[in-house]
């Protein structure tokens, strides 16, 4: 018995795996016993020394070091999502026999990767997208951290990518903030728009599980996606092609989930339409990259917030667990994670049911839908009986505002915020802004 409480113990505490701790007693007893025997207390005191050897994440060990060159910065008007970049970013290596190195704010720069490593070939990447803001007292805030920490969590454990302590990395984060906080632009719409990323750099061709690994973070300010205000998209039901499928991807933040929506976009663009929304075997799933929402007058006569439930073939996105949270606390309407099919769609679009849609993720907050093709057939979606020149319905203008609130500090939701005080930021000498100080 003392020896099945030392392998859970270490096992849990200590594998060079952490993404995989489980505590199940099925998975305990399958550790214990090797072809039907018992572990020896030999071998538990082996898997113990063995399994100490993994360092985790230490933040109080961040080592900074600042560029000497600071580059120009954008004027906010001529931000593009992703396309410039802040002067620094995190990285903190990863070995099998060694577990996390010793977290790094370096100047940004390009990467030096082996062209055999695993990340370029078998796809053993994961990543996730989360922002940073600046309130009206230049305190910066991080938007509900701890769940993009959780799903990357979760990405690396599907792909067998080392897992981390989920709060040393934050903290490391927030050490790279402190650093490149003044690249946060301080104006409603616009932010720092944060990029973790995770990929296997073994120097082999072998496919398996990483022996090495790298992650890191890159900033890049953004502007408001809709820049003059709501833009409603037009979706195209395109049943050539499948974003995920159960037992599959679907519903971790990896690259492969991405590359292959690439060629359904570029054709739904050429019939006219924004984006596709994915079906599977006509359930509604997500619409593009975002989750899907239909607000309603469902059959029984109930005013409804729909989207599918989390789950293989669903990507639990941060925004849209925001969404459901805030409309629940309201309390005015019933909110439903269920599975639902595009004919129940197309009956409430015929029976005049649908108040509004829209899709929900971290670069737009929320997304108005005004139309979607299925099967030929094109389908208006209302977008607000009050305002004929409306752009967005009410409740997604509605959502837009909460959640903005939240993140820029107007309005406070416990835990939802990690807040860097503006006497915790690094001041530095004032970069240039297209050959002027800013």
């Amino acid at each position: 018995p003392e020896a099945n409480k030392v392998v859970k113990l270490v096992y849990e505490a200590r594998s060079p795996y952490p993404n995989f701790r489980r505590s199940s007693d099925q998975h305990l007893h399958q550790r214990r016993h090797v072809s039907g025997r018992a572990l020896s207390s030999a071998v538990v005191c082996s898997l113990q020394e063995n399994l100490v050897m993994a360092h985790e994440i230490d933040s109080s060990k961040l080592k900074v070091t600042l560029t000497t060159s600071p580059k120009e910065r954008l004027p906010n008007e001529q931000l593009i999502f992703g396309a410039s970049f802040t002067d620094h970013m995190l990285e903190i290596e990863w070995s099998k026999d060694y577990g996390w190195h010793e977290p790094q704010v370096n100047p940004f720069h390009e990467l030096a990767i082996h062209p055999a490593a695993a990340c370029l070939h078998y796809a053993l990447e994961c990543f996730e997208g989360m922002k940073a803001y600046k309130d009206k007292d230049g305190n910066v805030r991080m938007f509900r951290p701890d769940k993009n920490m959780i799903r990357l969590l979760s990405s690396a454990k599907r792909l067998v990518l080392p897992g981390f302590d989920a709060e040393e990395l934050i903290k490391c984060i927030e050490g790279l903030l402190k650093v490149d906080h003044d690249w946060i632009p301080q104006q409603d719409g616009y932010s720092l728009y944060l990029r973790p990323t995770l990929i296997a750099t073994n120097k082999n061709l072998g496919v398996g599980a990483a022996t090495r690994a790298l992650l890191y973070v890159i900033c890049s300010p953004v502007g408001p996606y809709f820049r003059e205000g709501f833009k409603p998209v037009k979706l195209l039901s395109n049943e050539n092609f499948t974003r995920a499928s159960p037992g599959g991807l679907g519903s971790f933040k990896v690259g492969a989930n991405y590359c292959g929506a690439i060629l359904p976009q570029m054709d739904a663009v050429q019939q006219g339409y924004s984006q596709n929304l994915w079906l599977f075997n006509d359930q509604v799933t997500e619409v593009g990259t975002m989750n899907q929402f239909f607000f309603w007058i469902n059959e029984d006569g109930e005013t409804e917030l729909i989207t599918a439930p989390i789950g293989d073939i669903i990507l639990p996105g941060v925004t849209r667990d925001s969404i459901l949270h805030i409309c629940r606390q309201w309390g005015e309407f019933k909110v439903t994670e269920k599975v639902y099919y595009m004919a129940e769609v197309v009956k409430a679009l015929e029976e005049k049911r649908v108040i509004e849609a829209f899709g929900a993720g971290t670069a737009a907050i929320v997304c108005p839908v005004k139309a979607l093709n299925y099967r030929g057939k094109e389908y208006n979606i209302p977008l607000t009986n009050r305002d004929p020149t409306a752009q967005a319905g009410e409740l997604c203008s509605r959502l837009a505002k909460a959640i903005m609130d939240i993140q820029y500090g107007r309005v406070t939701v416990d835990n939802w915020c990690r807040v860097i005080p503006q006497s915790d930021l690094l001041h530095r000498k004032p970069a240039l802004q297209n050959g002027h100080a800013h």
